[in-house]
């Protein structure tokens, strides 16, 4: 007896081919008052996360808003080098030791990590420096490649030529461009060679004259890169 075919179950098709089923069974879903608290639960879940995140950023927005008013004073003793109050700032106006402790999350608290390190430089406190750096964080093609090659000028300062290397390597990797990025090849080249790396040091001025041969460096660097390339060949 000849086996007969089982018809095929039609499952989600019914409900395209029968839009009043879906509606149906919609309705029957949200009818089952189990199903409701469900769906309630999660919408207002949802609905309290997108608030908070809302009220955050409005805060966090107020806040950085706040704190840029603040460093004016702070900008200015730094321009004027008067460190200690751009630091510290003056009993009646923040410095930014406070900008960055008290509006910590804010735009304005991550510049002032940058006005710090830079302070510290200044006034030869490199590894204080180098911690701020550290925390400083930016997005754009200048600050982060010059936070980056100041930490390693406070590593050559300190004698940690690996230190150096490794920061001079970030800051010339970092977004290169014509107008930057070969003075911080150049920066590479002496910490190599101040390290004993003498054919790293030449491959940094190779870097120069291959891929910025207009830049004010490239001159410099064939000189470089000719003594270097002496020194390994003796």
């Amino acid at each position: 007896m000849a086996k007969t075919k089982k018809k095929p179950e039609s499952g989600g098709l019914d409900l395209i081919e029968n839009p009043e089923a879906f509606v149906s069974k919609t309705e029957e879903f949200f009818n089952n008052k189990k199903n409701q608290n469900i769906v309630f639960g999660v919408g207002g879940f949802i609905a309290i996360v997108v608030f908070a995140f809302m009220g955050y950023k409005y805060y966090i927005q107020n806040r950085n808003n706040e704190a840029q008013e603040e460093m004016f004073q702070a900008v200015y003793y730094f321009e004027a080098d008067s460190l200690g109050k751009a630091l510290n700032g003056d009993g009646n106006n923040y410095g930014f030791l406070d900008i960055a402790d008290l509006y910590s999350g804010t735009k304005a608290a991550n510049l002032s990590k940058f006005y710090i390190g830079s302070i510290y430089m200044k006034m030869s406190d490199f590894d204080n420096a180098i911690r701020y750096f550290d925390d400083f964080s930016g997005s754009d093609m200048l600050l982060q490649a010059r936070a980056y090659s100041l930490t390693g000028d406070a590593y050559m300062e300190l004698e940690d030529f690996e230190g150096a290397i490794s920061y001079y390597r970030r800051a010339s990797d970092y977004k290169p461009n014509e107008g930057f990025t070969p003075a911080y090849l150049s920066k590479l080249a002496l910490a190599y060679e101040m390290n004993g790396e003498f054919g790293e040091a030449a491959n940094a001025y190779a870097t120069i004259t291959e891929n910025y041969p207009n830049s004010p460096e490239s001159t410099s660097a064939k000189k470089h890169k000719a003594r270097l390339e002496g020194l390994i060949v003796e």
